[in-house]
């Protein structure tokens, strides 16, 4: 998500090698159809890196950082990837295995991306998806002697919707995303009226993941986050906005010390807060669970705090399985 959410975060993303497709759509980056055929081969998009040609139709695409998980989704004609460990919870069973037996040209960060090994694989567009300041840590130059090189980065969580759809359009696997993306929305159109009676009721805030427990803060996030973003499909509303925007993921979560947590969550008739994949809870926010002020806040009292798997979602498939997670979690709204 830049991305990240936390300083910790930012740098796992901008250490998320090479990739990301920032290109625009076919209809506003297809070349002129009155030029002759062959010139038709190729199309022009904008990128964070400027205005890149790239094959109308590649065959061979080589994706690192947030354009791995979407172009495995898309099914885009992927010959290499850069590692991408934070995802792998969120794959399905034929995209991690898809993940698992392609060629890995980059690690999690920059500076384990194998320019040999790029090269090796012949590819015929390489996509990007590092924040645009990180992409001073990529020898772009050097990959651009190998084959066009299209980046968009990140900035505010919940830009995957835009991001994954250029990715996707730019890798010449549209098709397959929309689809999936038509999946997405309907399954959201359905919790959306399942929760309407009670959930767009509720004042939410939210605790992320990635407070930090050695310098006495947790992690608020708000609207348009990584822990928000995507109950928000389903009629959630988070109330209020970080005090000083500092940027990227600074626009929408910020970083309080403990001692702000009435003040954070006073006002919250409930209160979601991210937890593992498999349920369990992350030292950051068992921080603020076991404080006592948290047991004083009126939501707690209240009995309204709701537990939300795979917040780290960034591409359509995955977000399905956060809205079975809080579909999971909110269950209990319609049963009182």
């Amino acid at each position: 998500m830049s991305l990240a959410r936390s300083p910790r975060v930012v740098g796992a993303l901008l250490l998320s090698a090479a990739l990301a497709a920032g290109c625009g759509s076919a209809d506003s980056g297809s070349t002129d159809t009155s030029a002759p055929a062959a010139e038709a081969t190729t199309r022009v998009v904008t990128a964070d890196n400027g205005d890149i040609t790239i094959p109308t139709s590649p065959k061979r695409v080589i994706a690192t950082g947030y354009a791995v998980p979407a172009l495995l989704e898309a099914e885009a004609p992927l010959v290499g990837i850069s590692t991408w460990q934070r995802g792998i919870p969120l794959m399905t069973d034929a995209d991690k295995k898809r993940y698992e037996d392609l060629p890995k040209v980059a690690g999690e960060t920059a500076k384990e991306t194998n320019y040999e090994a790029i090269a090796q694989a012949d590819p015929d567009l390489i996509v990007i998806g590092v924040p645009k300041p990180v992409l001073a840590d990529i020898d772009v130059k050097r990959l651009e002697a190998i084959a066009p090189v299209v980046a968009i980065g990140p900035s505010v969580p919940s830009m995957w919707r835009d991001l994954t759809r250029k990715q996707s359009d730019a890798a010449g696997a549209i098709a397959k995303f929309d689809a999936t993306r038509g999946e997405y929305e309907g399954k959201a159109k359905k919790l959306a009226e399942k929760y309407a009676s009670v959930l767009p009721g509720l004042k939410l805030g939210h605790v992320g993941a990635y407070g930090e427990v050695a310098k006495g803060n947790f992690q608020r996030e708000f609207s348009g986050s990584w822990g928000t973003n995507i109950v928000e499909d389903m009629g959630a509303k988070y109330y209020g906005q970080v005090k000083v925007k500092g940027g990227g993921s600074k626009d929408v979560s910020e970083y309080p010390s403990i001692e702000e947590l009435p003040a954070a969550f006073t006002e919250a008739t409930a209160i979601t807060y991210s937890v593992k994949p498999d349920g369990t809870v992350a030292p950051a926010v068992q921080y603020v669970l076991d404080s006592p002020l948290w047991k004083e806040l009126p939501a707690v009292k209240a009995g309204k705090v709701f537990p939300i798997r795979y917040t780290e979602a960034a591409t359509y498939r995955s977000a399905m399985k956060t809205l079975d997670a809080a579909d999971e979690a909110f269950a209990p709204l319609l049963t009182k």
